[in-house]
């Protein structure tokens, strides 16, 4: 799967997801662009899935015909210690997300 992480979300991510084609935005010289412009970035570079911890993004942008696949994981701030108990439930996503879905990815309470 070819996946793209957000600005925000940290590059240490990829290391929970060792078996996909990782990519952050700012290797991908998109740091600067607005989130519509990532979105559209994604869809053109046929990215399979953006990751992001931007809790606003299905408020401020057009979801509806996207062709990959979203995760926001939410949280209160997006350093490592609050994202990686995420990451198994990431993980699990991987296998049964399907393109155009935006999925929230919450702690466990």
């Amino acid at each position: 799967m070819k996946v793209l992480l957000d600005v925000c979300t940290p590059v240490q991510v990829r290391r929970a997801l060792p078996n996909h084609q990782v990519h952050t935005a700012v290797k991908m010289g998109w740091g600067e662009l607005a989130n519509g412009d990532l979105l559209r970035g994604a869809e053109k570079e046929r990215f399979d899935l953006l990751i992001i911890c931007d809790k606003n993004l299905r408020y401020q942008q057009n979801l509806a015909t996207i062709s990959f696949s979203i995760i926001v994981l939410v949280v209160p701030d997006n350093r490592l210690p609050s994202l990686e108990p995420l990451m198994p439930q990431v993980q699990s996503l991987l296998d049964t997300i399907t393109p155009g879905s935006v999925v929230e990815v919450l702690p466990a309470s």
